[in-house]
């Protein structure tokens, strides 16, 4: 059995010794640019497919008034959603479909640093295009709720089908405190749960995240509704906001956005640097390498340059390495 990689966020983690390294044929433009942006149309799709699944079911219990879901199907139906979105995109990106893991796994595990802006913007813009199918969906039931008026709150809000947003009691410190321990919390247990030093997974990872994914949605989920992830908060409020709803999408409790936008990020490089300070092993973690990887990340620093953000698709190249390869 291949044991998953330290990150737990390439495509061994799932397909391991399955996969099939040699390079396809390239008949089309299609195809060339398919393969040539591959990891970041995987993290686009992946939190497409998060956030219709996930949304999908809050809608349900929305418009239905609870009569068709409850709290316990919400938190499965979410950690079913990561766990496919995780399905269809791991094997090509590692599925991070999440900027917090993304940056996690930039500062603790070697990910490159040139991808993190390209992933960032295909998560967030695959939770936008996942919050307009859901309300394509569920737009004559929320009409039927709502009496066509958008409202973010209320009796009437379905602003909290799209994002997450607040009990009213807390103040802007419990809103952060809640989200940073929950985010710490997932990304502790990826690390956990693909460390090859430790106790790795191995190809049942996703089942693992699964049981994580819910195990944090049933104790932490009351605040603040567990957003863990800006594409799956701010890119479905966008769309929400483009569709039609109110200002309170963004100011609602003491302008909590912004929250689930930034404190995640925090939230995950807390988790990371608690495991690898108190369990890690890998040399990949600076925490385990000379003057704690300053020197090499300085000179990552140094050497960069505009043109290190490009694909890294060179079809001349990619058609000379599939001819060496079938001689």
């Amino acid at each position: 059995m291949t044991t998953a990689p330290a990150s737990g966020l390439e495509r061994a983690a799932t397909n391991g010794e399955y996969q099939h390294h040699r390079k396809p044929k390239m008949y089309n433009f299609v195809q060339r640019y398919r393969y040539a942006f591959r990891e970041y149309l995987a993290e686009f799709i992946g939190t497409l497919i998060l956030v219709v699944f996930g949304d999908g079911v809050v809608a349900q219990l929305k418009v239905s008034s609870g009569s068709a879901a409850n709290y316990t199907t919400v938190a499965m139906c979410w950690a079913s959603a990561v766990f496919l979105g995780y399905q269809a995109s791991a094997g090509i990106s590692g599925a991070h479909l999440n900027p917090a893991v993304t940056c996690s796994a930039a500062v603790f595990r070697r990910f490159p640093m040139r991808k993190v802006p390209g992933y960032i913007f295909s998560q967030i813009f695959g939770g936008f295009i996942g919050a307009m199918i859901v309300y394509a969906t569920y737009k004559e039931s929320i009409a039927n709720f709502d009496g066509g008026v958008r409202q973010a709150v209320g009796e009437h809000g379905t602003g909290g089908i799209f994002c997450t947003f607040p009990q009213d009691f807390l103040t802007t410190g419990g809103q952060i405190s809640s989200e940073v321990v929950a985010t710490a919390l997932l990304q502790f247990g990826i690390f956990s749960m693909t460390d090859p030093y430790n106790a790795a997974l191995g190809p049942s990872f996703p089942y693992g995240l699964w049981i994580l994914i819910f195990a944090i949605g049933s104790a932490y989920g009351y605040q603040t509704g567990y957003a863990l992830n800006a594409a799956r908060d701010f890119g479905p409020r966008l769309a929400a906001a483009a569709l039609g709803y109110p200002k309170e999408m963004f100011t609602y409790g003491h302008h909590y956005f912004w929250v689930p936008l930034i404190m995640p990020i925090f939230g995950g490089l807390l988790g990371a640097f608690v495991y690898d300070l108190l369990v890690y092993q890998g040399e990949d973690s600076p925490l385990n390498q000379p003057d704690f990887g300053l020197t090499e990340r300085l000179d990552k620093m140094k050497n960069f340059q505009l043109s290190d953000l490009k694909p890294d698709f060179d079809i001349e190249r990619y058609e000379a390495e599939r001819a060496a390869e079938s001689v």
